[in-house]
């Protein structure tokens, strides 16, 4: 089988840290979310990997390269416009060709190990495609599938009055035929190739079409605060380990990863959180589900509930900083100018919430 995944898109939910990152390379718990994608493809034996990329593509190049420190082989296949799941699997025809694959979205991330799935349909010649599908409370945000029994009976992209609330999750299995049916489906009224289109034609031309029920979570990191509830169910299962330096006059409580070069300084970080490489925190208090990237700072400061992108500092705030998405370079800190006031430098579709 080959691997194929999607990180094309614009990240639109995600700005303003998107208009300078791929949305698939913000990290959780300190790891950019396409490299769980890859590994979990690579644990399931998947070592030959295609990855859609658009305008975003030289900063994944640089930051997964050819592949080998995942212990597989990458080639890149570019899309133009981001024009529908389908579209995506429409350029890579060239890199499929006859094989089995894995299609996944590589700003997914999901709870269940999904190996002993993969190797069941690699063996099972029978079916066509297998879709797993989530329990979902607001359906109509996804695209929706109809199930009788074992059979997969209809799909719908985003319906205003859904008929199911199982949402499909952004894992697909298909042979060969997902080409025949995204030759043959027209664009949607959102001028994209629909995937949901695409699997309901299997599913009308008598292709063998499963799904799977997923359980435990499922987490699409498009916006802020899916972020951050993937950064704490990751965070809550890591194991603690130190490879940093913390003097004697710091606490450590519960789950804390301290990576290598990392110091904490007369603070106290209570777990699960994770510190990054050469990271200093003096004189604060980082609380839990906190994930602070590499080269970073907090001073005189406290942090909770929140990640904190590589190359930032913190310094001297006058109130805890919470449930925040801080990107690469940034300072944040108490002005010393006067008169005293807010002073910021803010992109488009900022958020901000103050005391």
């Amino acid at each position: 089988m080959k691997g194929l995944i999607l990180s094309g898109g614009k990240g639109t939910r995600l700005r303003p840290i998107t208009y300078t990152s791929a949305k698939q390379l913000v990290p959780v718990a300190n790891k950019p979310v396409l490299f769980y994608t890859i590994e979990n493809l690579v644990a399931a034996g998947i070592t030959d990997i295609g990855i859609i990329v658009g305008d975003t593509r030289e900063e994944i190049k640089k930051a997964v390269g050819e592949g080998e420190k995942f212990g597989c082989h990458v080639t890149y296949i570019h899309q133009d416009e981001p024009l529908g799941l389908a579209h995506a699997v429409k350029v890579s025809q060239g890199f499929i060709g006859e094989d089995r694959f894995c299609m996944y979205l590589g700003d997914n991330m999901i709870e269940i190990d999904t190996r002993p799935l993969i190797a069941e349909f690699a063996a099972d010649e029978a079916t066509n495609c297998r879709i797993m599908l989530k329990q979902v409370p607001n359906p109509s945000a996804y695209g929706v599938a109809e199930l009788e029994g074992e059979r997969v009976v209809r799909l719908i992209e985003k319906p205003r009055e859904p008929v199911s609330d199982l949402a499909l999750v952004g894992i697909y299995l298909f042979d060969h035929h997902i080409f025949e049916a995204v030759d043959n489906i027209k664009p949607s009224w959102r001028n994209e190739l629909e995937i949901t289109d695409a699997i309901q034609y299997l599913v009308t031309h008598n292709y063998v079409v499963r799904p799977y029920i997923v359980k435990g979570w499922w987490i699409d990191t498009g916006k802020q605060e899916d972020m951050l509830e993937a950064n704490r169910l990751v965070l809550d299962r890591m194991p603690a380990r130190n490879e940093g330096f913390v003097d004697a006059d710091s606490q450590i409580d519960g789950k804390v990863i301290i990576e290598k070069g990392a110091e904490i300084i007369n603070s106290r970080v209570r777990g699960p959180a994770i510190i990054g490489e050469y990271t200093r925190i003096v004189n604060s208090y980082v609380g839990p589900f906190t994930a602070i990237y590499h080269h970073c700072k907090i001073e005189h400061s406290e942090v909770e509930h929140s990640i904190i992108l590589e190359n930032s500092e913190i310094v001297d705030l006058p109130g805890r900083l919470a449930d925040s998405l801080i990107g690469r370079n940034v300072e944040l800190g108490r002005s010393s100018i006067k008169p005293r006031a807010f002073k910021l430098t803010l992109g488009d579709n900022s958020k901000v919430g103050v005391l």
